[in-house]
């Protein structure tokens, strides 16, 4: 058969990427058309995204995918992170300059919204953990400091959706970026609209909500026209990043709870794809979240702070004047010192300091452990503290299902790092099974292939997966049980000595 053309959209907190699938009848072949920069505008005080170049240089990606493949592009879909949104006047109208979840407008908004709805009835609610950068608490920012904004608004999008909107001019939000707001149902499958009125919001501006593998239209006259693509479909994958990736996971046990993804980027997404929402009273003490799937699935999972603590480092090693890249950086770590110091990754400090390095070496202090001070000391802790997190969250999940994980599936960038991959399977005493690195856009893809018909389940979908990609395993070392044993008691100790400091 004559290959087919699929255009995946795939937008992160660093870069974007117009990529292409070439479906040949048995494999999904990758090939990137188009990447460029992506990151937070400052202006005035506030951080925010530039929605406007992002749209730009999407449109300048699928004119090159138009010279490169023709008549044979099939249709197109975009996935994001999530929580962030754009807002639409009746007329179309962009109302502001979207801003950038690390913003520090949310904070205390947490506590803002539990005075006037108790938590536990919020979660019941959405079945979502509390973050201060849930889309909930920005819109209630939003309230308290630019009211006359949600007045004028009719239409609330995702940062995908918005996008969408920018290929075919749809309104309407995909399920699994609304389940990331804090203010969608988790078992009505709609807007938790009484939720929002308790809180004092609009409700006019939010629309229809659709599943993954919806059909939103056609390009625009004027996009085919910029780009010279002809009239193809735009169809919704699973628009949340981690959506994809763990429709991208290449499993043999769908349907089971014994196996585990860690979706491993700027954030670590770790968690397990069940039948339904998780709403028990454990999963709210937990601060776990049951955030939306293909085919109605829901991922129970837990963010944890991911590979922004070595990122940031490297930022503040470049500054400096001692620049490295991520493989010098890992090397360097691979030659520090084993588990001298240790954090806990979701400390609130880490979220977005000035410069990490001190940031980390501040929770060393004031925990009373050995201050890590060369960069590969720097590394290799954020390294090891993420492992030792990773552990912990893996207790909570089996916990909640009842069920051993047997296995770890890494995917996404920071599946690349085999120091970590190690430190993972070390750490959690769990085999670590490591790619695709492009789950998410693989993810993306053939949900659109799977809108035609083709694959029938998600069973199907990893199958094809499977057999596009390499994967590689990495087991616990039996010699460092031991070892990791007693850093686990460490961590778990460090951590409540942190937060009794900050209390």
């Amino acid at each position: 058969m004559a290959e087919q053309c699929y255009l995946g959209i795939d937008l992160g907190a660093e870069s974007g990427r117009v990529m292409a699938g070439l479906w040949d009848g048995r494999r999904m072949r990758l090939e990137e058309v188009h990447r460029f920069a992506n990151g937070p505008v400052y202006m005035a005080g506030t951080m925010r995204w530039d929605v406007l170049r992002l749209w730009a240089e999407v449109e300048h990606g699928l004119a090159l995918a138009a010279k490169r493949f023709g008549k044979s592009v099939v249709s197109v879909g975009v996935d994001t992170w999530g929580v962030d949104f754009v807002l639409l006047s009746k007329t179309g109208e962009l109302l502001g300059q979207p801003y950038h979840y690390r913003d520090a407008r949310t904070r205390g908004m947490l506590e803002q919204a539990f005075s006037r709805v108790p938590r536990a009835e919020i979660f019941a609610a959405t079945g979502l953990q509390f973050m201060e950068i849930s889309t909930l608490y920005q819109l209630l920012a939003l309230q308290r400091n630019n009211p006359e904004l949600l007045t004028a608004a009719d239409c609330f999008l995702m940062m995908p959706d918005f996008l969408h909107w920018c290929l075919c001019g749809s309104r309407v939000v995909e399920f699994t970026n609304a389940t990331t707001t804090q203010f969608f149902h988790p078992t009505k499958r709609t807007w938790s609209f009484e939720l929002l009125q308790k809180l004092g919001l609009p409700t006019q501006m939010f629309r229809e909500v659709v599943p993954p593998g919806t059909r939103l239209g056609r390009l625009r006259d004027s996009v085919v026209e910029r780009t010279g693509l002809g009239p193809i479909d735009v169809i919704a994958p699973a628009t949340h990043d981690t959506g994809s990736a763990v429709a991208g996971v290449p499993t043999r046990n769908s349907g089971t709870t014994n196996w585990a993804y860690i979706s491993s980027g700027t954030w670590s997404l770790m968690g397990v794809e069940v039948a339904s929402a998780v709403l028990s009273r454990r999963v709210l003490e937990l601060n776990l979240t049951n955030e939306g799937g293909v085919n109605y699935t829901y991922r129970l999972l837990k963010n944890i702070m991911g590979l922004w603590l070595v990122q940031q480092c490297k930022r503040s090693f470049d500054a400096r004047g001692k620049q490295y890249d991520y493989d010098a950086l890992v090397r360097l770590a691979m030659e520090a010192p084993a588990l001298q110091s240790l954090v806990d990754p979701d400390d609130a400090r880490f979220l977005n300091p000035p410069d990490m390095p001190a940031a980390i070496q501040s929770f060393c202090r004031e925990t009373g452990q050995p201050v890590a001070e060369t960069e590969g000391a720097l590394i290799r802790c954020a390294l090891e503290s993420l492992a030792l997190k990773y552990q912990t969250v893996l207790g909570w999940l089996e916990e909640v299902t009842g069920n051993r994980i047997e296995v770890i599936h890494v995917v996404g960038g920071g599946s690349r790092n085999e120091l970590l991959n190690q430190l993972t399977a070390n750490a959690c005493d769990r085999r670590v099974l490591a790619g695709p690195v492009e789950a998410t856009v693989l993810g993306n893809l053939l949900v659109q292939f799977h809108a035609s018909g083709e694959p029938v389940s998600l069973a199907d979908i990893r199958a094809i997966i499977r057999e596009s990609t390499e994967l590689r395993e990495f087991e616990p070392e039996p010699a460092s049980r031991s070892v990791w044993l007693e850093a686990r008691g460490r961590f778990t100790q460090l951590r409540k000595r942190a937060s009794l400091v900050g209390a």
